[in-house]
């Protein structure tokens, strides 16, 4: 079945770009701040950054599983789609991942404040970690909220993986994957829907220490889902 394996146009050059961006953030520290995506309302918020975020990643860990992902299941999809079509479905699920993430900040920052736009009502020294406001009964635990919103870059394609997870598990949902720590194959019609039930209980949960953007996942795989309609992509003949 995996001849799909075989390199694309479309995922090796998203491959180059990832690691380019993975390697220019170990030279340069201040890439991630660069090119990260920070909450609208921050103040180091930059337009550029919308699509820039998708090709910088936090740590090796993140963009091995993420490429891992892409060199995986995104050929076979690229194949389907078309070169052309495939780069604005990985673009856009990056997009719409954004987007639900943005979304769910907003709404915290609302609750905190009673608006979406609170870079009046507080400070954050980024030298000393010190964070001070001006709004009447905000707590600690609520500043310290809105400054990891506020300067807390958020990095990686995982956004646009989840929708082309998405992708391979709709029309390719009879296909047995193996995956580490389960010994036994797993179709993907059940894993993905698994996977994003498991984000979807993380995003709610918000344990402690938890500095993953389950939202953007789930926003990705929305997305991805929601193109797959829209462009009326069926179900291969028996792959």
């Amino acid at each position: 079945m995996f001849t799909n394996l075989l390199m694309t146009p479309v995922v090796k050059n998203l491959l180059i770009f990832n690691i380019i961006g993975f390697v220019g953030s170990m030279i340069f520290t201040q890439a991630n701040m660069l090119f990260g995506v920070y909450y609208p309302d921050s103040v180091m918020f930059h337009s550029w950054q919308v699509i820039t975020y998708m090709f910088m990643h936090g740590g090796f860990a993140h963009i091995f599983f993420n490429m891992f992902a892409l060199f995986m299941f995104g050929p076979v999809i690229e194949r389907i789609l078309g070169p052309k079509k495939f780069i604005n479905f990985y673009l856009i699920t990056g997009l719409g991942a954004l987007a639900l993430q943005f979304f769910v900040q907003g709404i915290e920052v609302y609750q905190l404040v009673g608006t979406p736009f609170a870079r009046d009502f507080f400070e954050y020294d980024r030298s000393t970690g010190m964070i001070s406001s001006n709004f009447p009964g905000l707590t600690q635990e609520g500043l310290r909220s809105l400054a990891v919103t506020y300067n807390t870059p958020m990095v990686g394609a995982s956004g646009a993986i989840f929708g082309v997870l998405v992708a391979f598990g709709y029309l390719f949902p009879n296909t047995s994957l193996y995956l580490m720590f389960i010994p036994v194959p797993v179709k993907a019609k059940y894993f993905i829907p698994v996977y994003i039930l498991i984000e979807l209980f993380l995003g709610f949960s918000r344990f402690s220490g938890d500095s993953v953007a389950h939202f953007a996942h789930l926003g990705g795989a929305l997305f991805g889902f929601l193109l797959l309609k829209i462009w009326r992509i069926g179900r291969p003949q028996p792959w």
